[in-house]
């Protein structure tokens, strides 16, 4: 297993669209291996192959306590089934120590594949929700700071870019 490294706003390789698995093969359950490695380093709940420039619909979250139950989540699709919006306090890998609130529906059933290529189906509401709708962004090239306001995220950008220098 290798930690990866994490792109962060705003490089462009983030807003690369990913594409989908064709096989799980081994390179891609390495992928897994590291991208798990990688988020549990990171003390994160969930990371999407595009945060480490692969352009590959690959994700991973563990939102338990123990931080011992990683999920993998392969050509994820989702289905909105509680559109009433929620608001939660996002953070991201991809924008360090940077938090706002983002308005998600709040239940979804989502159909994947799993780290064995199998294909399952969950239905979940709460935090595993709100991670899944996160990482997905992801793999469409979007970022949670593009559902705050621009003058937000000009700032942030700004801050993360004078850090980085």
């Amino acid at each position: 297993m290798a930690i990866l490294d994490i792109l962060e706003f705003p490089d462009p390789q983030l807003r690369t669209i990913a594409r989908p698995v064709k096989e799980v093969d081994a390179r891609i359950q390495q992928l897994i291996s590291d991208m798990t490695e990688t988020m549990y380093d990171a003390e994160g709940i969930g990371l999407a192959a595009t945060q480490v420039n692969v352009h590959r619909q690959v994700v991973v979250i563990d939102v338990s306590e123990e931080r011992d139950t990683p999920l993998v989540f392969i050509n994820p699709s989702i289905e909105v089934l509680d559109p009433e919006l929620h608001s939660y306090q996002e953070g991201c890998l991809s924008v360090p120590g940077y938090y706002e609130e983002v308005s998600r529906p709040t239940g979804v059933k989502v159909k994947a594949l799993n780290e064995k290529g199998e294909s399952f189906e969950i239905i979940t509401d709460g935090l595993l929700a709100v991670c899944v709708q996160h990482e997905m962004d992801h793999l469409n090239g979007k970022l949670f700071v593009d559902y705050i306001s621009a003058l937000k995220r000009n700032r942030i950008k700004q801050k993360l870019q004078k850090e980085r220098r």
